[in-house]
C-alpha cells in the first residue's frame, strides 16, 4: 500500500505545498530537476526521488507544481516519468497554470489509463500558498475531487470544485488576467503618489481603506515600497500566463487592450533583467517609464536641444 503523497517540482509554489502536507502528517516523496531543490525536500523532512517514475512508486497521488503543460507532458510521458513506473498513481493533482485545452487532453488520455487528473491550479504567492491563503480551483471528476479533498484542505484553507477538466485551469487565467492588472495598477497608483510627493508609509493605509483596495495591495503594497523583490511569484511566469491569456482571447475574438498594454510592460521589464523578480518588480518598470518620460520633457524644454 502506497501511503506517501507525490510532488514533482519543488520550486517556489511546491516546497510551500510540501511544507504544508508534512505538517498536516503526510510523508512526501518528491522530485525536482535540481539537486538543490531535492535536498531542500530533504531539510524539511520529506522523502527525495531520483525521478517521477520513483515518485510513481511510492506514491498514489501525486501533486504536480510545474511551470508549462510541456513540462507536465514530459513528467508523465518521459523516458522516468510517472507512466513508466510499474503502477501509476492513481490520482494527479496538477497546480500547474497551463493550457485548458492540453490540459482537457491529458486528463482524457490519462481517464483511458485508469488514472484521474485534477487540473488544480492556485491563486496565491507561495508566501500565501505556505500560509494555507491560496486559493484552489479544481476541474476534474467529480469523484476524484471527493478523493483528494483531504489533500486540498491540507494546503488551503479554501478550495472550490468548478467543473470538468479543464475549467480549473480557465478559471485560474480568468483569476490571473483580474489579479495582474491589480498589481499593474497599484505599482502605477504608487508611483503617481511618489510622484506627486506624498509618503508611501503613510499612503498605503490610507489606500488600503478607500474603495480602491484590492488584495494586492496586502501582498505586493509594502514589497514594492520597499523594493523587496526577493520572488514569492515570477514576473517570467506571468508573462508565461498572460501569453496562455492573449492566445484564448484571440481565438474568443474578445479584445483584451489591458492584458495587451500590460503584456508589453511586462515584456519590456523583462527585457531589463527583471524576470526572474518578484512580479511586484513590474513597479521598477513604471518608474523607468515616468523617468523616461520626464528626461524626455527635460529635454524638449531645453535651449540647448533645439541648437
Amino acid at each position: 500500500m502506497k501511503k506517501g503523497i507525490g510532488l514533482i517540482g519543488i520550486g517556489l509554489v511546491g516546497t510551500a505545498l510540501a511544507e504544508n502536507m508534512l505538517k498536516a502528517g503526510y510523508s512526501v516523496v518528491g522530485f525536482d530537476i535540481e539537486t538543490s531543490k531535492r535536498r531542500n525536500l530533504e531539510r524539511l523532512g520529506g522523502i527525495p526521488a531520483s525521478s517521477p517514475r520513483e515518485v510513481a512508486r511510492e506514491t498514489n497521488r501525486v501533486f504536480l507544481s510545474l511551470m508549462s503543460t510541456d513540462v507536465v507532458r514530459n513528467v508523465l510521458d518521459g523516458p522516468a516519468g510517472l507512466l513508466k513506473a510499474e503502477a501509476a498513481p492513481e490520482y494527479i493533482v496538477d497546480t500547474t497554470t497551463g493550457d485548458p485545452m492540453e490540459t482537457t487532453a491529458i486528463a482524457q488520455t490519462l481517464k483511458e489509463k485508469g488514472i484521474f487528473f485534477l487540473d488544480s491550479p492556485i491563486s496565491g504567492s507561495s508566501e500565501q500558498i505556505r500560509h494555507r491563503e491560496g486559493v484552489l480551483m479544481v476541474g476534474g471528476d467529480p469523484h476524484a475531487y471527493e478523493a483528494c479533498k483531504d489533500l486540498f484542505s491540507a494546503v488551503a484553507k479554501k478550495f472550490f470544485y468548478v467543473g470538468p477538466s479543464g475549467d480549473g485551469s480557465k478559471a485560474k487565467l480568468a483569476s490571473n488576467l483580474i489579479l495582474g492588472l491589480n498589481r499593474l495598477v497599484l505599482a502605477e497608483g504608487l508611483v503617481f503618489a511618489e510622484r506627486l510627493g506624498l509618503d508611501l508609509e503613510s499612503f498605503l493605509p490610507l489606500l488600503k481603506e478607500t474603495p480602491a483596495y484590492s488584495c494586492s495591495m496586502d501582498v505586493k503594497g509594502q514589497k514594492m515600497i520597499e523594493g523587496d523583490f526577493k520572488p514569492e511569484s515570477r514576473i517570467s511566469q506571468h508573462n508565461k500566463d498572460l501569453g496562455i491569456i492573449l492566445d484564448y482571447a484571440k481565438r474568443l475574438g474578445q479584445p483584451l487592450p489591458l492584458a495587451q498594454l500590460h503584456n508589453k510592460i511586462i515584456e519590456t521589464a523583462m527585457k531589463a533583467g527583471d524576470g526572474n523578480l518578484d512580479n511586484c518588480a513590474v513597479i521598477k518598470q513604471i518608474r523607468r517609464m515616468a523617468d523616461n518620460q520626464r528626461n524626455g520633457m527635460k529635454k524638449r524644454d531645453d535651449p540647448r536641444s533645439s541648437v
